[in-house]
């Protein structure tokens, strides 16, 4: 029966219409994951010498045993935006007359098949070999990399279940960074060392293979508990069911009364909280709001007088990262009904416009959020308020003309990590006007007539741009009714 679901899963991928392109896709992934994995293995060869000669730590393994406990709580965060559920797998596979214990057993053990299942291996075994076995024997380095390894692996299924349960949710988000901020900020901040309380744990693996077969253990248990899960809810009417989303019909109110567009804004916004993949870039960039944090505590960068050029680009940053985010696919968000706006007296200018709209609500949003960081200095404050108005009059322009160049089709179901549909080499690019626009202005303005001067020069262009927004916004939707036909027919290639 194994070989019968590998066979129809090689009949599924050959018979597709878009077959050539996945598999030259699959081939630039595979090649990618070797080059990562041989970094990766390049990385455990020279972690003994990265710990005795770079962080100058005399004793290499007691350094690794009381840290390593980090590097499962970075597995944790990666593997929820990286691992993949297989419940598309289950719909094409449940009605068929095969076992569901089989079909759930084979889609497990072929998720478990994955480059992220041999990471902790090409990681620890070189030190392993060159540092815990000539030390403490081979036994006992048997014993500590199966405990290592066994552990990585339990959160394979550990993370299978969580992300059935919490994936592209706020409460999802919140669990994973929240486990990265209480492991890693608690050593930072100095409430509790996790890496000290949990060496003693990895040290006694040197001496009794009781912790390996713990892990063993807990591994099988995880992958039972992820069996019985997938066996008690796979059913094709639970598996079909739509997704309830709180507020997902609800109007924001605010533009009611910008006529066709602002009708427009408002279906922008239902899709933003009804789909997965502008859901997913919704919930970053409330996150994202915490990048302040890294530079206003840091005294590198509040040592000096007046202004620090590195808070212009925080600023900028965080009052319009959801425009940039967002923005970067303006119109592919809409690849699959782009026609029906063609159609519509109007439909091109108001969409535009309405994205226009929201973007602008999302700015100001984000400013509003941003407010306490005046806890930090009246100049921070300032700051943002600056590079807000900067955002809203020159690079909401530069951002939306920028993804008007060959926008491409995407399927918006999809997640947003590692899927790169509707991402061509002008998306890529669009961090440029958001990191060098402000400083072409406030750089010349501060260093010839002083900081102050250079803040006000950027609120005087973004008050300016935003006076001019008919005007500005005028040429983005002109630019979109002139390439129209162009813009639908990449919309209908094929994903």
């Amino acid at each position: 029966m194994i070989f019968e679901l590998i066979r129809l899963e090689f009949l599924k991928a050959s018979r597709s219409s878009s077959f050539g392109k996945s598999l030259a896709v699959g081939i630039f992934l595979f090649l990618l994951a070797i080059v990562l994995l041989l970094y990766i293995l390049a990385l455990g060869l020279a972690l003994k010498y990265i710990i005795t000669e770079v962080i100058q730590e005399e004793d290499a393994y007691s350094f690794l045993s009381g840290t390593v406990i980090y590097f499962f709580l970075f597995e944790f965060m990666y593997r929820y935006f990286i691992q993949k559920l297989p419940v598309i797998e289950l719909e094409s596979l449940l009605h068929l007359p095969i076992s569901k214990s089989k079909i759930i057993n084979f889609l497990l053990l072929r998720s478990f098949i994955s480059p992220l299942s041999i990471i902790a291996l090409l990681l620890f075994m070189p030190f392993t070999i060159m540092e815990v076995a000539p030390r403490f024997g081979i036994e006992a380095a048997i014993y500590w990399l199966g405990t290592l390894v066994f552990t990585s692996w339990s959160l394979h299924w550990v993370m299978l279940w969580f992300k059935q349960q919490f994936d592209d949710t706020l409460t999802g988000i919140i669990i994973v960074f929240s486990v990265m901020i209480l492991g890693i900020g608690s050593t930072y901040y100095g409430w509790y060392n996790l890496g000290e309380i949990l060496k003693p744990v990895f040290d006694y693996a040197l001496e009794s293979p009781i912790p390996l077969v713990i892990m063993i253990g807990f591994f099988l248990l995880t992958y039972y508990l992820a069996y019985q899960y997938y066996v008690k809810n796979a059913y094709l009417e639970d598996l079909g069911e739509e997704e309830q989303i709180r507020f997902a019909n609800r109007s924001l109110g605010i533009f009611s009364r910008l006529g066709l567009a602002g009708e427009m804004a408002d279906l922008e916004w239902k899709l933003i909280i009804r789909h997965k993949k502008s859901r997913s870039y919704l919930m970053l960039s409330g996150f994202f709001l915490l990048y302040g944090l890294i530079f206003y505590t840091n005294p590198t960068y509040r040592g000096g007088e007046g202004v620090p050029f590195m808070f212009i680009f925080v600023g900028a940053f965080i009052t319009g990262i959801f425009m940039l985010q967002y923005g970067q696919l303006f119109l592919s968000w809409n690849s699959s009904n782009f026609d029906f706006f063609l159609n519509r007296r109007g439909g091109v200018e108001a969409l535009v416009k309405g994205k226009y709209y929201l973007f602008i609500a999302s700015a100001f949003m984000t400013f509003l959020l941003s407010v306490p960081y005046v806890y930090f200095g009246w100049d921070v404050l300032m700051i943002h308020l600056v590079t807000f108005l900067f955002n809203l009059g020159v690079t909401i322009h530069l951002v939306v003309y920028l993804a008007l160049w060959k926008p491409k089709p995407m399927d918006i179901n999809k997640g947003a990590v590692f899927n790169y549909e509707g991402i061509g080499i002008a998306q890529f690019l669009m961090i440029i006007p958001m990191m060098g626009a402000p400083y072409l202005i406030y750089i010349p303005m501060s260093l010839m007539f002083g900081d102050v001067s250079g803040l006000l020069a950027l609120g005087t262009i973004g008050i300016t741009g935003i006076i001019c927004f008919p005007l500005l916004s005028d040429l983005a939707v002109q630019k979109v009714i002139r390439n129209k036909y162009q813009i639908s027919a990449s919309f209908r290639q094929e994903l």
